[in-house]
């Protein structure tokens, strides 16, 4: 039971007993509702900050987990990197240098890969860096293997065109039964016989009888035939494909015309002493991509290991050229 209480009048000199109107009484308990529905927010607001609610326990779980799982995509996204580097560089120093094709430069290995703006709609979030950097090196990656793609079916086309190369590479001599004691200069910096001065010669130089047979070292098509008393004298030039030419020079007389189409072993011209020449012999040159190198490379078809040891033992002799 409530206490009552008890107030002096001062008009009638008495205690009377003290009791609130209705408007008091209402007052007084919506205080009391709106001070403890007060305390129960802050309370409950101090507990979720401290602990958290369950909520925000599920989220940053899940926020645990996707990292988790970014740190082991990245660790994959790592070694299919590594992966690809060994595919490249087999690529370019193994399976590309076997057909003879130049690498692929690191400009387009290393291209770009979008614009600018490629990533702006992973931006405003808490773990945007990890998602935008997983993103960057999965389309670095995508790039890198479009280009080999393309490069494995070059080496695939290149495979295929295998028998055609190794057909239309010189790999004769272009004198048959020819005494090789009768190559007279080889492939480098010798005397030249007109100026007594170190000159650099482009070819091999073989000794032969005028009208002795020359024949095309490898199938091609006559690329150009010239008839001079200056220089290479009467020549002819072979375009063999896959970057690869031969000429013909100091010739008596040439037996086929441009355009026409060559096989190895077929006769072309005949052995002379025209143009710049100081006895009849044949100069013959191998053209790789529009450089002069030795031909003492492309004898392998028709020589033996003892002849063709020997015909590098005589190259590297000093002789005197004979044009």
């Amino acid at each position: 039971m409530a206490k009552r209480k008890f107030i002096y009048n001062p008009q009638t000199l008495d205690y009377e007993e003290y009791k609130l109107s209705g408007g008091k009484r209402l007052g007084r308990f919506l205080l009391y509702i709106f001070t403890a529905g007060i305390l129960g927010f802050s309370v409950v607001a101090l507990i979720e900050k401290t602990i958290g609610s369950p909520k925000e326990h599920m989220q940053a779980r899940e926020i645990e987990f996707l990292q988790l799982q970014y740190d082991i995509l990245n660790d994959k996204i790592s070694n299919i990197d590594a992966l690809l580097g060994e595919m490249q560089d087999r690529d370019d120093n193994i399976y590309r240098m076997i057909f003879e094709a130049e690498p692929i430069p690191s400009s387009i290995r290393k291209a770009g890969y979008g614009g600018t703006n490629r990533y702006e709609a992973l931006n405003g979030y808490e773990n945007s860096e990890v998602v935008k950097e997983t993103a960057k090196k999965i389309d670095i990656i995508e790039s890198q293997l479009y280009v080999q793609s393309k490069s494995f079916d070059d080496v695939y086309n290149m495979a295929t065109r295998k028998a055609d190369m190794l057909s239309c590479i010189p790999a004769i001599m272009p004198v048959k039964n020819m005494d090789i004691y009768r190559i007279s200069s080889s492939f480098g910096y010798r005397t030249d016989p007109f100026y007594k001065v170190q000159k650099f010669h482009g070819g091999m130089d073989f000794s032969a009888p005028i009208g002795t047979p020359i024949y095309c070292t490898g199938d091609g098509v006559v690329e150009r035939v010239t008839i001079g008393n200056n220089g290479y004298g009467n020549n002819v030039v072979v375009n063999h494909g896959f970057g690869y030419k031969t000429r013909y020079a100091h010739l008596d007389a040439s037996l086929v015309k441009v355009g026409q189409k060559v096989k190895r072993g077929e006769k072309i011209a005949l052995v002379g002493n025209s143009g710049k020449s100081t006895a009849p012999h044949l100069h013959y040159e191998v053209i790789k991509s529009n450089k002069t190198i030795n031909p003492v490379n492309f004898f392998f078809n028709d020589l033996t290991p003892e002849e063709y040891d020997k015909i590098l033992e005589l190259s590297e002799k000093p002789s005197m050229t004979m044009d």
